[in-house]
């Protein structure tokens, strides 16, 4: 296993632990950890989730295999269809309604989930998608251009839990920074930082 950190908390000595390989990234940001271990994957299938126990980790093989067996390119799980009430609070289902609303409208897309961190795809397409930000709206970005390059892709339900653990999103931040987001991937020139 490899984890890439630029963490401040103490995933580097809890994955050395554990026996991982560790990928140093000094430069911050969610978007920045992702594109530097997936430049470094030297695997056939790229599996991505949150380690807070809200994604359903034991699906990982079945997903991989839906994957192959169907001859897919990219799979996004979507978390809201099967949420647990007590998963996500009313503000933030909110929130992720107006997400997901606004990537389906200004991109023509039908996702049930714009913001869920767990995908699997294969990664000889990874090099092949245009996807800017190095912030929180890598997350929606990689779908908006798996999706619109044409690679077969499909959105999976899946179970989304209670987090263990301290929750490190800025809701209002980091959702009014992915709500701007698309409309510069849209229309205007996005930047990693945005």
């Amino acid at each position: 296993m490899t984890i890439v950190d630029n963490s401040t908390d103490r995933t580097r000595e809890i994955a050395k632990e554990k026996g991982a390989e560790i990928i140093e990234e000094p430069r911050k940001g969610y978007g920045r950890a992702y594109k530097t271990g997936f430049d470094a994957c030297d695997k056939e299938i790229i599996v991505t989730f949150d380690g807070d126990t809200t994604y359903p980790a034991e699906m990982t093989q079945d997903l991989a295999d839906i994957l192959i067996r169907d001859e897919l390119d990219f799979i996004s799980c979507d978390r809201l269809t099967k949420l647990k009430p007590e998963a996500m609070t009313r503000g933030h289902r909110i929130g992720n309604w107006v997400l997901v609303k606004t990537m389906n409208i200004l991109f023509s897309m039908k996702l049930k989930d714009s913001q869920t961190g767990m995908w699997v795809f294969r990664s000889e397409i990874w090099p092949k998608l245009d996807v800017i930000s190095d912030g929180m709206p890598f997350s929606q970005e990689i779908k908006i251009e798996a999706w619109k390059k044409g690679f077969r892709c499909r959105e999976i339900a899946v179970d989304y839990r209670p987090r263990i653990g301290e929750i490190k999103l800025n809701t209002w931040g980091d959702g009014r920074r992915n709500l701007f987001y698309f409309f510069k991937k849209r229309w205007g020139h996005p930047t990693p930082e945005d």
